[in-house]
């Protein structure tokens, strides 16, 4: 997930948007029973260097829901407030580490106290 989705999306916020501000997105990885979702946050740390929120949760999106006549809302996709979504601690753990190693991160994955972890990144836009 971390090189699939959430990278590309951290290089393309950085790209798109001026320094001094935060700015986030949501991005997913599906199957066919499930879709791995992701909000991203991203903020210029210092000269140099972008700071990563993350958080992490999985929608379960399988047969038995649709049969059952409860597919998932979209609000499942989203976390609070515009959303029902609850942040997954082990996966976002999982995938910060990864993104971590690929960015080459500066500092260790630290909790913030809105369920997102974050990591401080040199900026390398490749």
């Amino acid at each position: 997930m971390a090189r699939a989705v959430v990278e590309p999306a951290v290089l393309e916020l950085v790209r798109r948007y001026p320094r001094g501000r935060s700015f986030s997105t949501t991005v997913a990885l599906g199957g066919d029973d499930f879709s791995m979702c992701a909000h991203v946050r991203a903020r210029w740390a210092a000269p140099g260097q972008v700071e990563i929120a993350l958080a992490c949760w999985v929608v379960n999106k399988d047969t038995a829901r649709y049969l059952g006549g409860s597919p998932p809302a979209a609000e499942e996709s989203r976390l609070p407030p515009e959303g029902t979504a609850r942040w997954d601690e082990e996966l976002t753990g999982r995938v910060i580490g990864h993104l971590a190693t690929r960015m080459n991160a500066l500092t260790a994955a630290v909790p913030t106290g809105d369920d997102h972890l974050t990591v401080t990144v040199p900026l390398v836009l490749t």
